[in-house]
């Protein structure tokens, strides 16, 4: 190299030269300053004289393939200095070609010192992932580490713990001692876990005094609770922070994998949930997360969703349950039934579905859908010359919305030809009784719109003269629980007459549920109800079968004649 670039590289770069066989010919004074190598001591030698250790031999080997194929390399190398320090250099390769033969004649090395800067970095990496207060790993690094231990446990089948642990008491240290106090205290408790969990085991600090610990290789439920002891215990063991002896406990919550199957960020939340209810039972204690009770909840959302499903893809259909005149035979409307007609498991009966969606509001949604469909199912029926009303049953959930009415006055006006005096709601007693004061607000609304009401399962609830009183309903309906029985049980023949008595009085139509036989509607008569519905009249039915149905419908002669 010519000498006045020479010196030009001397003054910015650590800088040598080497022969082919990587002997060491010429290096710099800035290269004995960070090697701590004389000049003498370096000159001859080999450049494994500076080798760390920390790169493996591919390393080098792909280094000097580069370099003798006479292309430049370049990369970071950390170096070991004679004291025996390491220190982190940006090296820059260039092999010297003969310009006679294109041969290599040897190689030169310029070399920055990148120390400051990788620990600089290594520095911000570890700020990143860590609690800058407790040295912790921090909330973002915990996931990484938990999905980390989750694929292990995965594949060498073993189980873990995972506890979501807070302070209990902590907020009363830092506003009884100051912040400074806390923070102490944070570092103390972190001190504290990093001495009684294992080495495979994780502690990290999520926020506040939120920590997590992940314990690996849990044999069984016994070991567990043993190590969750020893962790409360050392807790809750008197603090010394500036002069103050501080006392504070902890509530943990634990969920286990792999009987908990879940990804990180769920098994988290279910930690946390198990956490709380043990602060709920008193604290100072741990609680593990009830995963059978996590499935039926997922269940449940798993069957809403399916049933939301159903009503987009139109599998919800009705079906209608005649009401009839016993005395004179006469068909005198239906109530409409919902029906889910399942892809694969047939016809299912809202039992088996509408009491896991009554708390949600997609039962609003079927609310709303239920109405419009028996709107347009009596259109169609009138156009056919069949004028029959229908009633509808409407759960608590929907009813008690502030915009039912305005929802039911907008129905209304898309089925015109509709008279809404035709359309019944049905509303169970229970529902009327509690939320007196707001269901007689919109049962005065939706009849002030011409709808009619009825009050269902009556005599399962209050049935007080009260409550009756001030509902201002056209019909009540003696549930069938009371009905099935009076043939044989005195206590409920007793009960649907008073029923029947107190509607007469209180000038309200009133209608049988649950008629079995031909002795019941003969009682029924006798006791003053002249309309029912039941099985032995028929079953629920497709809105296609009724026309044939009424058509053919014969009332025995014995409900006819009164005998």
């Amino acid at each position: 190299m010519d000498e006045k670039y020479r010196r030009a590289v001397d003054a910015a770069a650590i800088f040598s030269e080497t022969d082919l066989a990587g002997c060491i010919t010429y290096v710099n004074d800035q290269f004995c300053g960070i090697s701590g190598y004389s000049r003498e001591e370096l000159l001859g030698q080999n450049h494994r004289i500076l080798s760390s250790g920390l790169h493996p031999e591919a390393f080098f080997q792909g280094m000097w393939s580069t370099i003798g194929q006479g292309r430049v390399w370049r990369g970071e190398i950390c170096n070991r200095a004679k004291d025996g320090t390491l220190h982190w250099v940006d090296s820059t390769m260039v092999p010297l070609l003969d310009e006679q033969t294109g041969q290599v004649q040897k190689y030169v090395s310029i070399r920055f010192d990148v120390s400051e800067k990788r620990q600089l970095l290594h520095t911000l990496q570890w700020r990143v992932g860590h609690d800058v207060l407790t040295g912790l790993p921090n909330r973002a690094y915990l996931s990484e580490l938990l999905n980390q231990s989750l694929e292990f446990s995965r594949s060498e089948d073993s189980p873990l713990a995972l506890c979501m642990l807070d302070l209990d008491g902590f907020k009363a240290v830092n506003d009884g001692y100051g912040h400074a106090c806390g923070d102490l205290l944070l570092v103390e408790v972190a001190g504290r876990l990093r001495e009684i969990i294992r080495g495979e085991d994780v502690v990290a600090r999520l926020a506040g005094d939120e920590f997590v610990l992940i314990l690996r290789y849990v044999r069984d439920i016994d070991e567990l609770n043993g190590a969750l002891v020893r962790i409360l215990k050392a807790i809750s063991e008197p603090y010394l922070i500036l002069g103050a002896q501080i006392n504070v406990f902890a509530s943990i919550g634990v969920t286990l994998f792999p009987l908990d199957d879940e990804d990180a960020d769920t098994l988290l939340r279910h930690a946390d949930q198990a956490m709380y209810v043990a602060k709920q039972n008193g604290r100072n204690r741990f609680q593990l997360f009830d995963v059978s009770l996590e499935q039926e909840v997922k269940a449940t959302r798993q069957t809403v969703e399916q049933i939301r499903q159903a009503l987009a893809a139109g599998e919800l259909c009705l079906h209608y349950h005649p009401k009839v005149n016993l005395r004179c035979g006469t068909v005198v409307g239906f109530e409409a039934l919902l029906r889910w007609q399942h892809p694969e498991r047939g016809l299912v009966a809202p039992g088996d579905f509408l009491p896991l969606i009554e708390q949600t509001d997609l039962i609003v949604d079927i609310g709303e859908w239920v109405m419009g469909q028996a709107l347009s199912q009596m259109r169609q029926w009138q156009e056919a010359g069949h004028y029959w009303a229908v009633s509808v049953n409407i759960a608590a959930r929907h009813f008690q919305r502030a915009d039912f009415v305005e929802c039911l006055q907008q129905l209304l006006a898309l089925h015109p030809d509709v008279e809404p005096h035709m359309l019944d709601l049905e509303i169970a007693e229970s529902v009327a009784i509690n939320h007196i004061q707001r269901v007689t607000q919109h049962l005065e609304a939706c009849q002030a719109l011409g709808v009619q009401f009825s009050l269902d399962d009556f005599g399962t609830g209050y049935s007080s003269l009260s409550y009756l009183k001030r509902l201002p309903t056209q019909t009540i309906k003696i549930d069938r629980s009371f009905v099935r029985d009076i043939l044989h049980d005195k206590d409920d023949l007793a009960l649907t007459s008073a029923v029947i008595g107190l509607a007469r009085a209180f000038g309200r139509e009133v209608i049988a549920e649950g008629l079995e036989t031909l002795e019941h509607g003969q009682l029924l008569m006798r006791m003053g109800c002249e309309v029912a519905q039941g099985y032995f009249i028929a079953r629920p039915m497709p809105a296609g079968e009724v026309p044939a149905w009424v058509d053919g419908f014969a009332p025995p002669v014995q409900w006819l004649t009164g005998g």
